[in-house]
């Protein structure tokens, strides 16, 4: 396995960290809409959203930032990484990167937990979340018996023990990381990660498409060979995150008033109730033949957030609309932004002259006034 040479821009965090970044679209000056996007497991900036033409993002007015979460890639280590550390970084990330509105957050698989941090310590930096078979933590009290039934059958044996060891041994996950994917070879994803594909997503990760660019951002999640950060990520996959999702958009009753009056007044009339938290669109696609993250955990999700927009894909495996299907990728972008208006103008462009052929048109703009240049008069 080969290191290419450090090539990602740096920003540098208050605590004195440096993240690794890399932005795709339009320039900051001229999205119309900004993503952030939180890699998986075994990932990297690189890996962004695989096979997105930046004629889309263009079309869109889309800027794309990706970045190696710390101790990936070439981000510095964070020595007491949590979720909502993971949140800070994001919002350090935008300011860093002149993000000045809102953005849209992405999140892919177990690197959604991340995305789900976000909505809930950053809301108020947010303008919606792109999910694409979003996983939760499997150990989640919330989960019915019917859901964690449905989840645990969907995984390999070998799978159900990474999830042990890494909730109940985690020191022992360097022993298998070292003899997998840090071990300096290549190998399948099947076998790296312990899943189980379906006949769709075996066709793309066949290809030779895909091996070229999985083998290329495996290369760049290990670069710094250190099992640490591996280890962290399978700790907070399955550990207590700090928050639940169903909190992200709580319901408070605006009516406080006790007494006898009051419960009397509350027989005739409900309670007015408001939302707080997380106020804007969750999108989540979920694949109906994902076996990596089954179906259950979106339908959970869909379950205690009520208020988040479920699109099921009855034929879709974990790999297969979401990796190089630009017709996945542009009904993602339609969903979400609406018809294509393409990048902002840029404010010098208000202030420009519309000329047209000959001398026929004399008007010029200032501020959105047209004036007609012939009547101009000297004073």
């Amino acid at each position: 396995m080969k290191v290419d040479p450090t090539s990602a821009s740096l920003v540098l965090l208050p605590d004195g960290r440096r993240l690794a970044y890399q932005e795709q679209g339009v320039p900051a000056n001229r999205a119309r809409y900004s993503m952030i996007f939180p890699h998986s497991f075994l990932s990297s900036r690189l890996a962004g959203i695989p096979g997105l033409k930046g004629e889309l993002l263009q079309e869109f007015g889309v800027r794309l930032v990706t970045y190696d979460l710390p101790g990936f890639g070439q981000s510095d280590p964070h020595p007491d990484r949590n979720l909502e550390s993971s949140a800070l970084d994001m919002l350090h990330l935008s300011y860093a990167l002149n993000v000045s509105d809102k953005f849209w957050v992405v999140g892919y698989s177990d690197g959604s937990k991340h995305a789900f941090a976000a909505l809930n310590y950053i809301p108020d930096r947010l303008a919606g979340a792109i999910m694409v078979a979003p996983m939760v933590n499997p150990y989640e009290p919330r989960l019915n018996k019917e859901e964690r039934r449905r989840i645990w059958g969907k995984w390999t044996v070998k799978k159900k023990l990474m999830y042990f060891l890494a909730r109940k041994f985690p020191k022992l996950l360097p022993y298998y990381y070292r003899r997998s994917f840090l071990s300096g070879n290549h190998g399948q994803i099947e076998k790296w990660l312990s899943i189980s594909v379906g006949k769709r997503d075996r066709a793309v990760i066949e290809g030779r498409v895909f091996e070229e660019f999985w083998q290329r951002n495996v290369e760049e999640s290990v670069r710094q060979a250190n099992p640490k950060p591996f280890v962290e990520e399978a700790v907070l996959q399955v550990s207590n995150w700090g928050f639940a999702i169903s909190d992200l958009n709580l319901q408070n009753n605006k009516r406080k008033s006790k007494g006898i009056l009051a419960w009397l007044k509350s027989l005739y009339r409900p309670s007015e109730k408001s939302l707080s938290g997380f106020l804007g669109p969750i999108h989540i696609w979920q694949g109906a033949e994902d076996n990596v993250v089954p179906p259950s955990m979106s339908e959970f999700v869909n379950r205690v957030v009520p208020d988040s927009m479920l699109h099921k894909l009855p034929y879709e495996g974990h790999f297969s609309y979401f990796y190089l299907c630009e017709e996945c990728h542009r009904q993602i972008f339609t969903v979400v932004y609406g018809n294509p208006q393409g990048p902002l103008a840029l404010k010098e462009d208000y202030l420009t002259a519309v000329e047209g052929d000959g001398e026929e048109n004399t008007e010029a703009i200032f501020g959105g006034i047209a004036i007609d240049k012939d009547n101009m008069i000297d004073s």
